[in-house]
């Protein structure tokens, strides 16, 4: 089948790519000049796992290219829009003005029959304020959200746990001729979730929602035990055996970042005050400020180990980017704690395996050092931000303890093992245990 990606950032170059390891024929577009160069090169412009292979397998194959002309659209049978929807400046929104923009200029070049699919977040009602103007050409609009994990992008868009797809009423052999877009999971047996648009919509916001009230829920337990002794991870094990609760995404620690979850339930609480039910989601405000509060508790804590001030101190931080396996830094735990060190006066040194370019871009007045034992090399303390295997597995403490200057460590992620690490000599601080 003949498809188009419009927007080619994160989400769009990878749903293009893997669009084309499993048989279609697909053109990407953006109006980025350079992204649009780097890709058509064969390379990918942020770091993600498995990504170089399928891209520059598909320009190799002829399945796959890119370009800034929207006019190649013309010609595909299913067009997604994998466009941004950022928090919007002056409020908790999520600003629509990329959707909209994809779709005016989509719409010149869509032939009767044609399906637009919506892959991007958008607030619930989106798609019923777009589909009369795809309507009006005789195309059909879906809304098949995206259920990405940075790191495991590629393995969730070809071989994802679930397919979604919403459509109008009367509209079933839109959702048919998704079925053939997804044909190698369809065939495996991957449910696959015909609803209206509405709920489609909903879907993926509600699924961040919960993740994001699960992770803030298990930080909020990290509090109590920090004034009561308890260690939050052994709780974790003890209620995680629960087959109703489950021990997923209950790690405590300073928190969730990045590009979707903390904008997204913003812009859920946003849109529920619009439609007159924010008390719905009130808890989502909550669940907002626990997870901001963890990062100011892994801050507390290195100024306490530090005799309560670190002016002047050598801080190495573990981490940039939100997560591990990606360079992702948008809303980073990892960069806020460092930079807030930084503002009090210590010596900020950050390592990372990916993330350092970013970093320095967005945070030129932090030192950066891409070699991990060089970073660590006279550190007063040392900050686990960001649980990348090579600080979790790869860094022994005994290795750690011969090149700092203090052996004061504090796990922002309690990936650590704090007994092998206190043996060895470091003074272990962990976010909600003893």
């Amino acid at each position: 089948m003949k498809l188009s990606v419009i927007g080619c950032g994160y989400l769009g170059a990878v749903h293009a790519a893997a669009m084309a390891s499993i048989g279609h024929e697909v053109v990407g577009i953006d109006v980025d000049e350079r992204k649009i160069a780097t890709l058509s090169a064969g390379e990918a412009p942020f770091f993600e796992p498995g990504l170089p292979e399928i891209l520059s397998a598909g320009i190799a194959s002829g399945n796959l290219r890119f370009t800034t002309d929207m006019a190649e659209a013309q010609g595909a049978q299913v067009h997604f829009i994998g466009v941004g929807t950022p928090q919007q400046k002056d409020g908790y929104a999520a600003d629509l003005t990329y959707v909209n923009a994809a779709v005016d200029a989509l719409l010149p070049f869509l032939s009767p029959g044609d399906i637009v699919a919506g892959k991007s977040t958008v607030p619930v009602g989106t798609a019923a304020e777009l589909a009369p103007r795809i309507e009006a050409v005789d195309a059909m609009l879906v809304w098949n959200p995206e259920f990405l994990r940075e790191g495991f992008a590629v393995q969730d868009t070809i071989d994802p746990d679930r397919l979604v797809v919403g459509v109008a009423d009367g509209e079933a052999r839109a959702a048919d001729r998704l079925r053939e877009v997804y044909h190698p999971a369809v065939a495996k047996g991957t449910p696959f979730l015909v609803t209206d648009l509405a709920t489609a919509e909903l879907v993926k916001v509600a699924a961040n929602a919960f993740l994001a009230t699960k992770i803030s829920f298990i930080n909020a337990m990290a509090e109590i035990a920090e004034v009561t002794g308890a260690d939050v991870t052994q709780l974790a094990d003890a209620i995680g055996h629960d087959a109703r609760i489950g021990r997923r995404f209950l790690g405590a620690g300073i928190g969730f970042g990045g590009g979707c979850l903390p904008k997204d339930i913003r812009a859920f609480s946003a849109r529920a005050e619009e439609l007159g039910r924010g008390e719905s989601v009130g808890f989502l405000r909550e669940v907002d400020a626990i997870n901001l509060r963890r990062r100011e508790r892994a801050v507390t804590l290195v100024i306490d180990a530090l005799g309560g001030n670190v002016v002047g101190k050598h801080v190495t931080v573990l981490g940039a980017a939100f997560k591990p396996h990606s360079d992702d830094i948008r809303d980073s735990p990892a960069l806020d704690v460092a930079v807030r060190l930084r503002g009090l006066g210590a010596d900020v040194t950050v390592t990372d395996p990916e993330a350092l370019e970013n970093a320095r871009r967005q945070h030129p007045q932090l030192d950066y050092v891409d070699d991990r034992d060089e970073a660590l090399r006279g550190a007063d303390a040392v900050v686990v931000v960001t649980e990348w295997d090579e600080y979790r597995r790869q860094l022994s403490p005994e290795h750690a303890a011969s090149l700092v200057a203090g052996t004061i460590v504090v796990d922002g992620r309690n990936c650590l093992d704090a007994t092998a690490w206190r043996a060895a000599g470091w003074t272990y601080y962990g976010m909600g245990r003893p």
